[in-house]
């Protein structure tokens, strides 16, 4: 693969340089912004060779690449020298709200997700140390290992005071330093002396409660949030010859009390709220959310709005040390995601589908779904359903067993030791079987569903050849007599290419001198129009016949004309069809010359008409020879 040139065609196609406002990336996707959502032409994009799928959804216009997406963000950047804002000026932003927190949540968690994964799989091999009696908990390699593996957990703050500055456009650096604020060991103290004393903690009188922030996730996003709002009003308060420190200083020192004092300890209460909400749903029925996990998540990827199911999963590990319902319910649907394409390309008699499938497949067992789901499951459709009934049925086994996660990480057959916690390997197995049940039953579900294209076209030419067989039975001395009494004219006297070129067929064409229009042949109706000014026959003998009363009487909208037959209905000759006011379609200034065209005419004999002139009713017009 080129990357350049794939860079080149993506920037060109999704409205140029111009349009773009921010470009960002993921595992598998380049992630716009754009100026008009409406300039790029999705149909190049989806057809280049490279490019996976296109999703406009939570107020991004995604191009999914699959795992060379680094590569083709680096040569994008390069080409056109783009950073993660390329706006130059303030736009109005019409998107709606959901796909707004969509965008944010998105642009908060996705830059931090290498430390978080980082983190917990270094505690899921610690775990693993431990239960095969490698390290001992008491050693100092293990506490050693153990605050590295917690730095990223325990400074989260930090690290989402950076990424919500970016997103929320503020000053990065005061960001952290209100990060700082929450984690700093002075307030640790103090929050701890609080607790074990029953004291209380208070600012110029004002209370602040005794909460810990270590690990936290919404109290840093609201201030930095609340920060984006404080720093331009800081900004305009400050003299010009002082501002280099006053708006900082009047930043942080709003922002700081504001945060101690209420934005933490709100966020605290939701997170908990969260919390408490999930454990009391797991408690009455712990298998409803990661059955929906399970089989939805395709969808939720499709659209985008996964990324709101993350901080759900991070916030739960966050306050309880663990995650049973976003994250097990998630390695249930990943896993089938990629057992659906493997068994598309197992059954798939087409080469270049055979190679795409197992490879989308392998890396979605891995936990990167994205290439399976656009190059082969949602293409094909039955993978994509057997993978939501292989998913649904894993995470409701995950549910059942109370399955564990205790790291994150993107949730594949790669993660599964971010299920080893606690100092055990229950949850752990019952990962590994979870996982093992989803592609199996996907495997199977999609070797019955999925229907190889090369079988599908044998099967519809071998059709195609019987259907053509049954259609030239009997059609040797088959006549159509006159459906309207008038003019017998030569196509060639029509006003429209379509019937003059015979490009719908040979016959025919009538200048009526009355309105009506009766059965040409024995039949049955097989087609009529919402505007009425047509209709369409097959006749016993398998000719195909259209009846198209005026030149461009589409455009009345069945004005004047009236329908006396259904479709489907059996007709016999001289059966009356469709009546029309004749001099009212003259005074709109329509022609009237009705073709009468066989549209099958390369499947019958020749087809031999009469001579122009006068004609009635039953009088014969066409008749086919063989």
């Amino acid at each position: 693969m080129n990357y350049q040139d794939l860079a080149t065609i993506i920037v060109e196609n999704i409205g140029g340089k111009e349009n773009i406002k921010s470009l960002t990336h993921c595992a598998t996707r380049l992630r716009f912004v754009l100026k008009d959502d409406k300039k790029p032409s999705e149909k190049v994009l989806k057809n280049t060779t490279g490019i996976m799928g296109v999703v406009n959804k939570g107020g991004q216009y995604q191009v999914i690449i699959g795992s060379d997406v680094g590569n083709v963000y680096k040569e994008i950047n390069q080409a056109f020298h783009l950073s993660e804002d390329s706006s130059e000026t303030e736009e109005k932003d019409d998107r709606s709200k959901i796909a707004k927190v969509i965008d944010t949540i998105t642009g908060i968690f996705t830059p931090i997700l290498p430390a978080i994964t980082a983190a917990g799989m270094l505690k899921a091999v610690l775990s693993l140390l431990v239960v095969f009696n490698v390290l001992s908990i008491e050693g100092q390699s293990y506490q050693i290992l153990n605050f590295m593996a917690d730095a990223a957990f325990y400074f989260l703050p930090v690290l989402l005071a950076a990424s919500s500055a970016i997103k929320f456009k503020t000053n990065m650096y005061l960001a952290i330093m209100v990060g700082g604020i929450l984690l700093h060991p002075n307030f640790v103290n103090m929050v701890t002396t609080a607790t074990e004393t029953g004291g209380s903690i208070s600012l110029f009188g004002l209370p602040i409660t005794a909460v810990s922030y270590s690990s936290s996730v919404i109290p840093i996003i609201l201030a930095v949030w609340f920060m984006s709002y404080v720093e331009p009003i800081a900004d305009r308060v400050s003299p010009k010859v002082i501002k280099f420190f006053s708006k900082p200083l009047i930043t942080i020192f709003v922002v700081g009390i504001v945060t101690l004092v209420a934005l933490g300890p709100l966020g605290y209460l939701i997170s908990s709220g969260i919390s408490a909400a999930i454990t009391a749903l797991e408690s009455v029925s712990p298998w409803i959310v990661p059955l929906l996990i399970g089989t939805l998540t395709p969808l939720f990827v499709a659209t985008g709005t996964h990324y709101g199911l993350v901080p759900i999963g991070i916030n739960n590990r966050m306050t309880t040390g663990f995650d049973t319902v976003i994250y097990p319910g998630m390695l249930a649907s990943n896993v089938s995601q990629g057992a659906a394409a493997i068994g598309v390309g197992v059954k798939s008699k087409d080469s270049a589908i055979k190679q795409l499938a197992f490879s989308a497949g392998l890396t979605g067992l891995f936990g990167i779904t994205e290439p399976a789901l656009y190059g082969v499951n949602l293409r094909f459709k039955t993978p994509l359903y057997a993978a939501m009934i292989g998913g649904g049925v894993g995470g409701l086994f995950m549910g059942i067993m109370r399955v564990r996660n205790f790291s994150g990480g993107s949730p594949g057959l790669l993660t599964l030791p971010s299920y080893i916690g606690d100092n055990t390997l229950r949850y752990f197995i019952s990962a590994c079987i979870g996982a093992g049940i989803s592609i199996v039953i996907t495997f199977i579900a999609t070797l019955i569903l999925y229907r190889d294209t090369v079988e599908v076209e044998e099967e519809t030419k071998e059709l195609e050849q019987e259907l053509a067989k049954d259609k030239t039975v009997n059609i040797n001395g088959a006549q159509i007599v006159a459906p309207i009494k008038g003019q017998l004219k030569s196509l060639k006297m029509v006003d429209d290419g379509m019937f003059s070129e015979e490009i719908l067929g040979q016959g025919v064409a009538i200048q009526p001198e009355e309105g009506k229009v009766v059965s040409p042949v024995d039949g049955v109706v097989s087609a009529l129009f919402d505007s009425k000014h047509a209709i369409g026959i097959t006749s016993d003998d398998g000719l195909e016949i259209l009846i198209h009363v005026g030149i461009d009487t589409v455009q009345l909208n069945g004005e004047g004309y009236e329908y006396h037959v259904e479709k489907g209905q059996k007709i016999t000759v001289g059966d009356e069809l469709i009546t029309f006011d004749l001099d009212r379609i003259q005074e709109k200034g329509y022609k009237v010359i009705t073709p009468v065209v066989i549209t099958n005419s390369q499947e019958v004999g020749d087809i031999l008409t009469a001579n122009e002139g006068a004609i009635d009713f039953g009088a014969q017009v066409i008749r086919i020879m063989s």
